[in-house]
């Protein structure tokens, strides 16, 4: 059975989905989501990461690519995973403050930097996947697609989709016809640029599971 492709129409005041080519610290946006975003935002809404993956299949881009440059205060160090000891015995986990003292945060650094964000803004897309199957769930496709569409036309999600980044909130709505869709609301016919290598997406390559 051919897995039927769902098309979500996305939109948000701003975007990131950062290029690791752009900059080692400071971040650089593509033009448009990566495929590993579009498979976020779906399985955001609904997700078996066991029985199947989302597989990205086409990305239209509703509004003109428009920048904008962000400067945001980010924490430079990780809070250590405590130890059991600290866990069984009650020991004290400090956090990590912006512009703490070492007398509070148990570190001499600073937990606040300022980092550049070439981000995107006023965005809007008719994403397009589909839903994969693992080895072994190929029977249960049409129970699959029929629970996440049932989830898409509520607007029921396990956590707030994203573009990029989570404070880059995404708001969706399912589109039933495309034929209709493309001629209320057309795809920007202006963007046509080579964007360069893009990350396509994280899996294990033995599995097959995706993170």
């Amino acid at each position: 059975m051919e897995p039927k492709t769902f098309i979500l129409k996305c939109w948000g005041p701003n975007a990131c989905f950062t290029n690791p080519c752009g900059g080692k610290i400071e971040r650089f946006t593509y033009p448009l989501p990566n495929p590993s975003a579009v498979r976020g935002i779906f399985s955001s809404i609904y997700s078996k990461p066991v029985e199947f993956w989302w597989q990205a299949v086409k990305v239209e881009v509703l509004n003109p690519v428009q920048y904008i440059a962000l400067r945001r205060n980010e924490v430079k160090d990780k809070i250590p995973l405590p130890s059991h000891k600290k866990i069984t015995e009650g020991g004290e986990i400090f956090p990590i403050v912006a512009d703490a003292d070492s007398s509070f945060s148990g570190t001499d650094q600073k937990g606040r930097t300022q980092r550049q964000t070439m981000a995107l803004k006023n965005v809007a897309y008719r994403l397009h996947a589909k839903i994969m199957p693992q080895s072994g769930f190929a029977g249960q496709l049409p129970a699959f697609e029929a629970q996440f569409a049932r989830r898409a036309e509520k607007g029921k999600v396990f956590v707030q989709p994203s573009f990029g980044q989570r404070e880059f909130v995404a708001y969706f709505e399912p589109v039933p016809d495309l034929v209709s869709a493309q001629t209320t609301e057309p795809a920007e016919e202006i963007f046509n640029q080579n964007i360069g290598l893009m990350v396509y997406d994280v899996f294990d390559l033995v599995t097959n599971h995706k993170f």
